[in-house]
């Protein structure tokens, strides 16, 4: 094997490993044993660049560029341009494209989807957003994510092709930028829609004042909504190993919304109890009891095959 590409392999599988363990073991057990180390940097890659972009000693102009070169190398991949000299991280990128065999696969879906959020995110530190970006940026993360879980696990078996199956990954969304907004706000990273803080007369640093828990009530709702639906999309695809891993996904997020709940909608700085014992068992029991007790569905619900997707609408 190529020493570049054994390079790639474990320096994805390290990044991923110290960002997020539960990300590392999810693909360890669950994805497709040809696909497990794209699956590595698929994650590895973009953990890369949004800790690139978040460096608070760069500048906005240093941001948008290096974001911009990681579009470029994209697209350079695709069009089978040489490429310019590139770093171990960019490599995995290189790496995945070149493994890549499906014409208009999730995987690019994914790639696309992902360099747009993060060129968007290289842009928007210290600005105010609207509701139709916040709306954008949802669809866009949500559209990526789910096409790279149906890609790398269980990519053999159909999966259900209704607008239901983004639900998962947009109510996650929502969750993780509620989950992060102290963090954000310190970071000049603004969640909230700017009609809302014009029409409430209110800062986006307010985030204790009666307004904005009242927006965090509104978003924790849709996202209940969300999942609800996205349970019952989880529920008919046929692979158990991307049932298991969407229930398990699924039981993460609505963890913390019990947690902001318990909290009457005050977001905190830091949740160091969603890594302790007591909250793993918890998701491991919801997505267990999830994976053997909700039925495979052989046709889509009507009530999902109907229902509008309004991804970051309230």
């Amino acid at each position: 094997m190529d020493k570049k590409i054994q390079s790639s392999e474990r320096l994805a599988a390290a990044i991923t490993k110290s960002a997020s363990k539960q990300t590392y073991y999810t693909i360890l057990f669950l994805a497709d044993r040809d696909r497990l180390f794209d699956a590595y940097r698929a994650y590895g890659y973009f953990r890369w660049v949004d800790d690139r972009i978040d460096l608070e000693a760069a500048s906005s102009s240093e941001r948008i560029a290096f974001a911009r070169r990681q579009q470029s190398i994209l697209e350079s991949c695709y069009r089978g341009d040489v490429l310019p000299v590139l770093c171990p991280e960019e490599w995995m990128l290189v790496d995945l494209i070149r493994n890549e065999h499906e014409r208009n696969s999730g995987l690019q879906t994914y790639l696309r989807g992902m360099m747009d959020v993060m060129v968007f995110d290289a842009g928007r530190r210290g600005s105010l957003i609207s509701q139709a970006e916040l709306s954008e940026y949802t669809r866009k993360l949500a559209m990526a994510v789910t096409e790279a879980i149906y890609y790398f696990i269980g990519h053999a078996d159909p999966s259900p092709r209704h607008a239901a199956r983004y639900l998962a990954v947009s109510a996650a969304h929502i969750v993780h930028m509620l989950r992060d907004a102290l963090e954000d706000v310190d970071a000049g990273y603004f969640n909230i829609p700017r009609e809302l803080l014009a029409l409430r007369g209110m800062s986006p640093r307010e985030v204790t004042s009666d307004a904005y828990r009242e927006w965090v009530c509104g978003r924790i709702q849709l996202a209940r909504g969300y999942f609800k639906a996205a349970r019952e999309c989880t529920a008919q695809v046929r692979n158990w190993r991307c049932r298991l891993a969407g229930f398990a996904y699924t039981a993460r997020f609505e963890w913390m919304l019990d947690t902001i709940e318990k909290d009457n909608y005050c977001l905190r700085a830091e949740y160091p109890e969603r890594k302790s014992l007591q909250a793993g068992l918890w998701m491991a029991w919801s997505a267990l009891t999830a994976l053997f007790s909700a039925p495979v569905l052989k046709t889509v619900p009507q009530k999902l095959a109907a229902q509008p997707v309004r991804i970051g609408k309230s």
